[in-house]
């Protein structure tokens, strides 16, 4: 049956990893006509795998983003006539309402839990931050109830929806299988470790770049910082002579460094939108063979511990942190097997192809309504 879905963002690149190449590719293997609207400044394109981008231009600024831009992928994606909508900011609900208006199908995606994201922003105070995360949550709440089905990153924020509608299912972010064929050989490895994804305060670079004083290895560190000021902050730690930073980097930059060291690093801070998160880098050190040392909250350690792939450290601790990456890098043998049990563990449970199989349900469910 023909059917024409479209996926909207006014955040996040046209080749995003969560909406472009997992949930868009899937859907169109899967047979659907699929449309993507972004706001990057790129221009139009039809991509090899058929998916047709459409882009509104780049905002100068935030305020011009949620007054200009949302309102600029609302009138196009009228024009696109969908039969599913797919949205994926926050940002967009109000446009997803008004598509709701004209009686079209519409899928909100929750990348994040916005209320706990809200009171970890540096640019608010305190107070602000309380209003607005209680604010934006009553609003949240009140709106999952008039779109047709919601989609979450992680059981966490798939649960808090489910006290409000039913219409709920968790499609994590678990890695493409594809992009993981296999893993290179352990004795070509260096003993040295990585970090790659959004370099932050908050994600615990600080912390990080310390624990190296207390370690000979070399850090990789691929990403892009928050912001000017925390890479000025880091670049001045004393340590950071033990770090080889790449910038952002691309999917085949990232496959190298993955193949080349021994440990993936992954020590978010414990704010209120991490605790409970699934960080997709955690599932890509595993899928690569490589052992882990990662934040001891409840739920990382039930994966990391339940599974042996790693070890788990206060966070906010650089000495700790630097004595887990120690061990691993001097217990090579115990190391790569943690490193097996890991890439196990993506190969039976945490990856994108069970994922795809609950997203394509949920299009079929809506369409045979």
């Amino acid at each position: 049956m023909y059917c024409k879905i479209c996926h909207l963002t006014s955040v996040h690149s046209r080749y995003d990893g969560r909406i472009f190449l997992k949930e868009l590719k899937s859907l169109k293997e899967a047979g659907f006509d699929t449309y993507l609207i972004v706001a990057d400044g790129k221009e139009d394109e039809i991509t090899k795998e058929g998916i047709k981008i459409l882009d509104v231009g780049i905002p100068r600024n935030r305020k011009e983003r949620v007054l200009k831009i949302t309102n600029e992928i609302y009138k196009k994606a009228l024009k696109v006539n969908a039969d599913i909508y797919h949205f994926h900011d926050p940002e967009l609900i109000p446009m997803g309402l008004k598509l709701k208006k004209w009686g079209k199908r519409v899928i909100y995606d929750v990348h994040e839990d916005v209320p706990r994201q809200i009171l970890t922003k540096p640019y608010l105070n305190k107070v602000s931050k309380k209003f607005l995360s209680f604010f934006f949550e009553k609003y949240e709440d009140w709106a999952v109830k008039k779109f047709d089905f919601v989609i979450t990153a992680t059981p966490y924020i798939r649960d808090r929806l489910l006290k409000i509608t039913l219409n709920v299912v968790d499609i994590n972010n678990y890695p493409l299988l594809e992009e993981f064929p296999e893993i290179s050989p352990w004795k070509g490895r260096k003993a040295e470790i990585c970090y790659i994804g959004g370099i932050a305060k908050i994600r615990g670079i600080v912390e990080l770049i310390k624990s190296l004083e207390n370690v000979d290895t070399l850090l990789h560190l691929a990403g892009s910082f928050e912001s000017k000021s925390v890479e000025e902050e880091v670049r001045k730690l004393s340590a950071w002579r033990k770090v080889r930073y790449y910038g952002f980097v691309d999917r085949t930059k990232v496959q190298e460094i993955l193949k080349s060291v021994m440990v993936g690093m992954v020590t978010f801070l414990p704010c209120p939108n991490h605790v409970n998160s699934q960080p997709n880098k955690l599932f890509e050190y595993m899928a690569a063979g490589l052992p882990v040392v990662a934040s001891n909250f409840p739920l990382w350690k039930e994966i990391v511990e339940e599974n042996r792939c790693g070890i788990c450290v206060n966070p906010l601790n650089p000495k700790e942190i630097a004595e887990a990456i120690k061990y691993l890098l001097t217990h090579p043998e115990e190391a790569k097997v943690m490193g097996e049990n890991g890439r196990k563990a993506v190969l039976e449970k945490y990856n994108w192809s069970l994922e795809e199989r609950k997203l394509i349900k949920v299009y079929k469910e809506l369409l045979n309504d």
